[in-house]
């Protein structure tokens, strides 16, 4: 009886993939319905919400396994080989995605500008705009060499990313005081609502990992991009709690704004730590290294 009981357990958790494979749309789908459609009746929106929370549960556990596998696989050929054992390459191709992705970002907040007629967002597309310019130079400083190989300008790059930093976390603060203080609010199509949550919750996944690789990697570049990828994360999460307060919340103004003043003076007091911490730790680290010689040419 333990034994079945167990069995069962472990098909449940771990089901085949002939199960898994067609559970994981059909969650998906049911999902966006039930966010989407309002017509769509309370039973049938709490079983999207269970099938869709056990599909993240059995995917999750599977995942593990088939990165094992994948990478068994993927040393069998030279050019998947190269890219595992490349981290050099992976980082560029990472910053290239980021990049992109970012750009899409900034692209959609000046889209919500026009549709609302609103600074806040414009506003926002110029901040993203601008995280995208700076990984965008700091892509090509990655491309003159591996990184790490040269500590002297990356120690620089990484000093002036942090005053740029500093910079921008302090136009935010006046970006937030103007919309709390103003109290505009704008709701959104549940879509765009899910749109943004799923970039944001994206970029702080991505942030995080990229947090834990660069500490491997010991380069000032890759720390920049890394702090660079955080600072975005956290203010797309600002703007999602914007969001969502004003689509799927209540209609309190003084909660909301009570609710992202606080939010919002975490982010920026988080930024502040940040930059600050890049430019004195770049600084001292500029400082301690040895002056480089350069030889005499004959006369």
């Amino acid at each position: 009886m333990t034994k079945r009981i167990k069995a069962i357990g472990r098909w449940i958790l771990w089901p085949p993939a002939a199960v898994l494979i067609p559970l994981l749309p059909i969650a998906g789908v049911l999902l966006v319905c039930a966010f989407a459609l309002p017509a769509v009746s309370e039973p049938v929106r709490l079983s999207a919400y269970t099938l869709s929370a056990y599909a993240l549960l059995v995917l999750c556990l599977r995942l593990p396994r088939v990165i094992r596998r994948g990478r068994a696989v993927a040393r069998c050929s030279p050019r998947i080989a190269r890219w595992q054992d490349d981290a050099a390459l992976r980082f560029q191709v990472a910053l290239y995605g980021s990049l992109v992705w970012n750009a899409a970002y900034a692209a959609l907040q000046l889209g919500l500008g026009v549709v609302h007629a609103s600074s806040w967002y414009y506003a926002l597309a110029v901040y993203y705009l601008l995280l995208a310019l700076m990984r965008f130079w700091l892509l090509r400083s990655a491309r003159t060499g591996r990184p790490g190989e040269h500590l002297r300008p990356e120690l620089l790059r990484y000093e002036l990313c942090g005053w740029g930093l500093l910079l921008m976390a302090l136009v935010l603060c006046g970006m937030m005081v103007l919309m709390i203080s103003g109290g505009r609010s704008f709701r959104h199509h549940q879509i765009t609502a899910i749109a943004m949550a799923a970039y944001t919750f994206t970029a702080l996944i991505g942030a995080i990992v990229s947090l834990v690789r660069s500490r491997r990697m010991k380069s000032p570049v890759v720390s920049a991009a890394t702090a660079v990828r955080l600072a975005a994360a956290c203010v797309s999460m600002l703007t999602l709690e914007a969001t969502m307060l004003t689509t799927f919340g209540n209609e309190d103004a003084e909660f909301r704004r009570m609710m992202l003043a606080g939010s919002g003076g975490a982010v920026f007091l988080f930024l502040i730590l940040l930059s600050l911490f890049m430019i004195v730790s770049a600084h001292r680290r500029r400082v301690g290294l040895p002056v480089e010689k350069t030889l005499e040419r004959p006369a």
